[in-house]
């Protein structure tokens, strides 16, 4: 049996609400108020990608795991792909205009660009763009070496 979501609903501790949702608001997301309330809001990345921004003691009634310190250990690193490089520079340099912390200098692979900040949680986000005739052009040069 092959699993064939249709959706995904990340769910993501944060301090305080407020800030976080005027973090995101600066870097360009926006939110689906129908699925907020004073400590939960619904983060809208695509029509089919969301991201549920909870407050801590709400985040802790749906696990009985501890929330880890961002500042010392990383819990995932959120990657979401973009159609352009200069789309990838936009959307890191408005984080860190909006507080976002540095994580990973610019990585250039030649068929894939990619920039990473931390969010005011200490949250990891990846953005990149693959290029994916180059990508295709690659593996082919390799496969006849």
């Amino acid at each position: 049996m092959s699993i064939n979501a249709r959706q995904i609903f990340v769910n993501l501790p944060v301090r305080n609400l407020q800030k976080s949702k005027s973090f995101f608001t600066e870097v360009g997301f926006t939110f689906n108020e129908q699925f907020e309330d004073e400590s939960a809001t619904c983060m809208v990345v695509n029509e089919t990608i969301y991201v549920m921004l909870l407050e801590e003691d709400r985040y802790t009634s749906f696990t009985k795991k501890e929330i880890p310190d961002t500042n010392t250990h990383s819990e995932a690193i959120v990657a979401l792909s973009l159609d352009s490089r200069e789309e990838v520079d936009e959307v890191v340099n408005r984080a860190f205009a909006a507080g976002a912390g540095s994580y990973n200098e610019p990585q250039d692979h030649g068929f894939m660009y990619g920039w990473s900040f931390a969010d005011i949680d200490g949250h990891l986000w990846e953005f990149f763009h693959m290029d994916m005739t180059a990508a295709e052009a690659e593996a082919k040069t390799k496969t006849q070496q």
